[in-house]
């Protein structure tokens, strides 16, 4: 089997957040920062410390290594709990509160879905369930990892892989989702999400119209 170019399990989130924000960053290898990848980054600050600690009688490890071989996965985990008999418990740190939008929170959980998928293949233990910590509202919300967010994994990561073979950036966000997305992201000036085709075509009947 021949190798693949691993890919980082944060392109995943990534990629079902906008394909085009996916593609600056894994593909035009660029990011900038704004006050919300800023809070993420503080939010980070502790569980980017590689550490084994016992809380209330859980083994408890930050900032864990992980990959998939066949999936061409690679990346770390922000908190790993051992369960009982040894079962891995993912939990992965996000800025911001528990009552998400439905939409975004599901970007979030096939990141952590994929995390699901590495501990479950690395240590031949099943993981069914893992969580996000929302470091505003300082609560978890449970995850169950399903069939259908493993099959989300795969997918996603077969359709970067593509991205990233043919070397073409996705087309920017439209319609609500732009409304809803592109005001967050730290790339929009990077991005210009409102020079869509059909403005370019707009733009030049306007230029070459005599009665404009």
């Amino acid at each position: 089997m021949d190798e693949v170019e691993p890919i980082s399990l944060s392109a995943l989130q990534h990629w079902r957040y906008c394909k085009r924000q996916c593609g600056l960053i894994h593909l035009e290898q660029v990011f900038d920062d704004n006050v919300h990848t800023l809070r993420g980054q503080a939010v980070h600050a502790k569980a980017d410390q590689p550490g084994v600690e016992t809380a209330k009688g859980v083994r408890v490890e930050r900032a864990l290594p992980l990959w998939h071989d066949e999936l061409g996965l690679i990346g770390k985990a922000d908190v790993v709990e051992f369960l009982a008999g040894g079962v891995p418990y993912p939990v992965e740190y996000k800025h911001g509160c528990r009552n998400k939008a439905a939409d975004i929170a599901a970007c979030d959980d096939v990141q952590l879905a994929a995390q699901a998928i590495c501990l479950q293949a690395m240590m031949d233990k099943p993981v069914n369930e893992g969580a996000i910590y929302y470091a505003t509202s300082k609560r978890r919300r449970i995850v169950p990892i399903t069939a259908q967010l493993r099959a989300d994994v795969v997918q996603a990561a077969s359709d970067i892989r593509q991205m990233l073979s043919t070397a073409k950036l996705p087309p920017p966000l439209q319609g609500q989702q732009a409304a809803k997305r592109c005001k967050a992201c730290s790339l929009q000036e990077r991005c210009q999400p409102q020079a869509t085709h059909s403005g370019l075509v707009a733009a030049r009947a306007a230029l070459f119209d005599p009665d404009a």
